[in-house]
């Protein structure tokens, strides 16, 4: 892992929340009410496919790469003076549909991130491209890796590498495996020596499937900054820089671990 490290704390702010399905505008609208009481933070991040639930009606929800969702996070982000993200169903530039992770920034960037491993239980893979690429983004000096929910399950490609303080998982994963959510995450935690945090949705989608929520911020041992449990609202917690640095310090696993290159 390389010498280089965040040297300021980050401030997170995760929102759990119920989702209107196949909605766009009502999601928006009520988000933009739960931004505007966000308070000071750094990063907003808002669950998997925020506005519409989790859909495999690619063709009718796509939305244009810079379409309308794009605009609004771009908003935000400027608005409330922190990054927002969160995944939305995208048509590309070549005319395939992406379950996409927007980043927005307050000063206008747009970066993103498409889902690399599709939910083939869903049928996510017969509606949707997989991405190919991963993502590191820096906010004050911390290097994030925003990844989307069945993500969780790839130890690989979550691997941290030399590049990942902070690994970010937006998801709808439903109740009837919360249990698996609430292992994984830890792991990966553990396994990257990094802080981990995830944003899950509640309530019932469109199909009836229920989700318990469970929205949560590990730190590197893999123990619980914030849990969210079954309760929508906005949760807030403060990453330290100086923690992080320190146990990596003590406890340099990553020192031993095995070299290979993704392709």
């Amino acid at each position: 892992m390389r010498d280089l490290t965040p040297t300021a704390d980050l401030r997170l702010a995760l929102v759990q929340s119920e989702l209107a399905w196949h909605d766009p505008a009502a999601n928006r609208a009520h988000f933009e009410r739960l931004l505007t009481a966000v308070g000071e933070t750094d990063l907003v991040i808002l669950p998997e496919m925020f506005t519409t639930g989790f859909s495999m009606e690619s063709v009718a929800l796509a939305e244009p790469a810079d379409g309308p969702t794009a605009v609004w996070l771009r908003e935000q982000a400027r608005r409330i003076g922190a990054v927002v993200t969160g995944s939305l169903i995208v048509q590309d530039e070549a005319g395939q549909h992406r379950n996409r992770l927007l980043w927005a920034t307050p000063e206008g960037e747009l970066l993103h991130y498409d889902k690399r491993h599709l939910f083939r239980m869903a049928g996510e893979h017969e509606h949707y491209a997989p991405g190919e690429q991963r993502l590191v983004v820096t906010l004050k000096g911390w290097r994030i890796r925003p990844l989307i929910c069945y993500d969780l399950r790839f130890p690989v490609w979550s691997r941290a590498q030399d590049d990942t303080d902070l690994l970010l998982y937006v998801a709808n994963w439903p109740a009837p495996r919360r249990g698996h959510w609430n292992r994984l995450l830890p792991a990966r935690a553990i396994e990257n020596l990094c802080y981990v945090a995830a944003v899950n949705r509640v309530g019932s989608d469109g199909n009836g499937h229920p989700y318990a929520g469970d929205s949560q911020v590990l730190d590197f041992q893999g123990e619980p900054l914030v849990e969210a449990g079954a309760a929508a609202g906005v949760f807030h917690t403060t990453l330290s820089a100086a923690e992080l640095v320190s146990y990596r310090e003590r406890f340099p696993a990553q020192r031993d671990a095995d070299a290979f290159r993704l392709d």
